[in-house]
């Protein structure tokens, strides 16, 4: 069942569109992120559906009924912000209560939810500890709480986990994504972040100047992006003029075997990183395309490499720790099929 429904979302800030002509749906208990750079409309968007920005055009629906003339408090939609937004003057229990107190409960009956929700986050008792003592961890737990507390239909996350360093950002979205999937809560996040993003939800929605340019599972957004926009957000640089006919792509970097079913005539080729195959020419394994590591760069789980090809732009590889070549060193790179995806011509 449709929980939110946005109908042709429109927002002009002058002559230019941030959000143009939006249609987007999110069922109930389903996890959506929507993704995409600075200035793609994402964080606008949230704004629209939490009825702090006033759209030019469309409608927003909420289990069905148009919120034009919902205020925002009355929408019964949570909105935590990047930034926490916590307030310094109250302690841990006072922000995780605050949504309680303004629909007018008494402390009897909201304390009992405030010590569930903070044991919910993992920051058990600690209602009492400022917001200063806090780390920056601690309170985006606690900036989660505060917006659970009201028991909202639809919880929308603004960069969630965009002020953490990175270890941080990665356990917590796993601790998130569990949390959300025992609540079943409705979740609309934005993010830059594409590890976060796939990490969160069940479908994403990559954003480019105030449109959709692909929405899907996040298998399918990585495995199949839909356009070069999408692949080189992503972090795929592989992208070349290709025309493929049968299962070979003719490109700068020569023939590129494509997968059987591939789309015929001028488009792109992508190549993902792990589908460059490589060989060592001094000892005759492997033919293909000539190329010199230019770089070589440690991944922790594996290396990758750049590459200066004989023919045609700079390839990214990656290979195992073991035996990786060293910059300078000449290889051969060939190209597996089912690591090549064919995308539409610019």
């Amino acid at each position: 069942m449709t929980l939110l429904a946005l109908e042709e979302i429109t927002v002009r800030f002058g002559d230019r569109a941030v959000v143009d002509a939006v249609d987007l749906d999110v069922a109930e208990h389903e996890v959506v992120c929507v993704l995409g750079p600075s200035g793609s409309g994402k964080s606008t968007l949230l704004r629209v559906i939490a009825g702090l920005q006033a759209p030019d055009g469309g409608r927003v629906r909420l289990g069905g009924a148009d919120q034009a003339a919902v205020p925002a408090h009355r929408r019964g939609v949570g909105l935590m912000f990047q930034d926490h937004q916590l307030f310094p003057h109250r302690d841990v229990g006072g922000n995780v209560a605050f949504g309680l107190r303004i629909r007018g409960a008494r402390r009897a009956a909201y304390e009992p939810r405030v010590a569930e929700l903070l044991e919910l986050v993992g920051l058990p008792g600690a209602q009492r500890r400022a917001v200063a003592s806090l780390s920056g961890g601690e309170q985006q737990r606690v900036a989660l709480a505060r917006a659970l507390a009201p028991e909202p239909r639809l919880l929308m996350l603004d960069e969630p986990l965009g002020q953490l360093d990175r270890g941080l950002r990665e356990r917590l979205a796993v601790e998130l994504r569990a949390l959300f999937s025992r609540l079943g809560t409705t979740v609309l996040a934005v993010t830059h972040d594409q590890a976060e993003a796939f990490a969160l939800a069940d479908r994403v929605v990559v954003m480019r100047d105030g449109r959709i340019a692909q929405a899907g599972s996040p298998l399918e957004v990585w495995q199949r992006p839909a356009s070069e926009f999408v692949a080189r957000f992503l972090g795929f640089d592989n992208v070349v003029p290709a025309t493929v006919a049968g299962t070979t792509a003719t490109t700068p970097w020569g023939p590129v075997p494509v997968p059987a079913g591939s789309p015929q005539g001028a488009h792109q080729v992508l190549v993902r990183p792990a589908g460059v195959l490589l060989g060592d020419p001094a000892t005759g394994a492997g033919s293909g395309l000539d190329c010199v590591v230019a770089a070589r760069t440690f991944r922790g789980t594996h290396v990758t490499l750049t590459l200066e090809p004989r023919t045609g732009p700079v390839l990214e590889a990656e290979c195992d720790l073991a035996g990786a070549p060293a910059a300078g060193d000449r290889v051969t790179a060939r190209f597996a099929p089912a690591e090549v995806v064919v995308l539409p011509a610019p």
